[in-house]
Formats: C-alpha cells, sequence, structure tokens
C-alpha cells in the first residue's frame, strides 16, 4: 500500500485522523499530514476507510506491488 495526500484540496475535517492517527496527523493549519506513506498490513483496512470517509478526496490509497 502506498498512501498519499493533497493538502491542496484537503478541507481539515480530521476524519483521516480519527480513522488512522498513526498515519495521518493535522499540522497548525489544520490541514492533513501524512506520517507514513507506507503503513504497515495491520492498518490497510483502516488507511482504507480513511480515504473513503475523506470528504475531499485528499487522501489516495494505492498498490505500491503494482510497479
Amino acid at each position: 500500500m502506498e498512501v498519499t495526500v493533497d493538502a491542496g484540496v484537503c478541507v481539515g475535517a480530521g476524519q483521516c485522523v480519527l480513522a488512522t492517527p498513526e498515519v495521518f496527523d493535522q499540522g497548525t493549519d489544520g490541514l492533513v499530514v501524512l506520517l507514513d506513506e507506507t503503513p504497515p498490513l495491520s492498518l490497510h483496512a483502516a488507511v482504507r476507510e480513511a480515504a473513503r470517509q475523506c470528504p475531499s478526496g485528499a487522501v489516495t490509497v494505492g498498490d505500491s506491488t503494482a510497479r
């Protein structure tokens, strides 16, 4: 899994942080900060849920094995 975020479209809702605080945080401006681009397998389901919950689509999850 490879996670990317686009702070330019982030609205600061914080849903990603609530779903997976090990992977996401919010900066002082309230926008998403990515803490781990390649989270461990144990967090994959939670990260996918965080991406689904993101109201602006700022969180993207890809398959790093597809390269």
